[in-house]
């Protein structure tokens, strides 16, 4: 039996560099739907992403963990600053989850309000909300390429599949298909497609994510390609076992032979 091939791509740090919408949009949250007594939104912090929360973003697996992220940054007594962040991203996973605790919130809500502050600046001003969305055109280029030559592209992210395709189609980027996190995990999704699809290779900017690929005997077979340009922690670039390529931006041509 032969099998349509295909590429897998992670969206936000492989396509796009979404720094400065999840800011934007986590920001806006915090402001217009999470009601915490806790916080004050100064409207110069639209301005620009702070340097905290581009180091903290290569801790992230879930969009709702950003709307936590920013709610710490911006409190007004005990924000988290660069002289406590090194304690909040070594224990990162458990300091989220005591955050949860503490205010009482559930990780769905937070997805919940996160996705309506993005339909929000949907209904608003559109263009604006795209163009928070800096795309990686070398990527963009290489999908393009890969649908000339009959090869398939798959998109799966952990960001809301509705606002995915809108970007896409901005892009002018049309894949076979489009998982966002309602879908599960990539494992899962990737285990799925292995059964009808011959996977040429999953490049994602999320070392965790790709190790797991690897450990799991249904989905050990993926090529499996850690994004260089993503969003990485500086110790992720190195002790990568044999089985995960680092890939350069600049030599994602080198993968059209394959």
């Amino acid at each position: 039996m032969s099998f349509q091939k295909i590429f897998l791509f992670d969206f936000d740090g492989v396509i796009v560099d979404g720094i400065k919408e999840y800011w934007h949009s986590s920001l806006l949250a915090c402001e217009k739907y999470l009601n915490s007594p806790y916080i004050y939104v100064d409207q110069k912090l639209y301005k620009r992403a702070p340097n905290l929360f581009k180091e903290i973003r290569p801790s992230v697996k879930y969009g709702w963990e950003m709307i936590l992220i920013v709610h710490e940054i911006i409190k007004t007594e005990n924000p988290l600053k660069n002289n406590n962040k090194d304690d909040f991203i070594n224990n990162y996973h458990q300091n989220c989850q005591r955050l949860l605790n503490e205010n009482s919130w559930i990780a769905g809500d937070l997805q919940k309000i996160l996705d309506k502050s993005r339909n929000y600046q949907i209904d608003k001003d559109f263009k604006s909300w795209v163009n928070l969305h800096n795309p990686f055109f070398e990527i963009v280029n290489f999908m393009k390429e890969l649908s000339k030559r009959g090869i398939k592209t798959g998109v799966i992210t952990t960001k809301g599949k509705i606002f995915t395709e809108k970007i896409l189609k901005q892009l002018n980027i049309f894949p076979e298909f489009t998982f966002g996190y309602e879908s599960g995990t990539k494992i899962k999704i990737a285990e799925k497609l292995s059964q009808t699809y011959e996977i040429l290779g999953f490049i994602e900017d999320r070392k965790k994510t790709l190790i797991d690929i690897k450990q799991n005997p249904e989905t050990s077979h993926i090529p499996c390609f850690l994004a260089d340009w993503g969003y990485l922690k500086e110790s992720d670039r190195f002790n990568l076992s044999h089985e995960i390529k680092l890939l350069k931006l600049d030599r994602i041509k080198d993968l059209v032979a394959i």
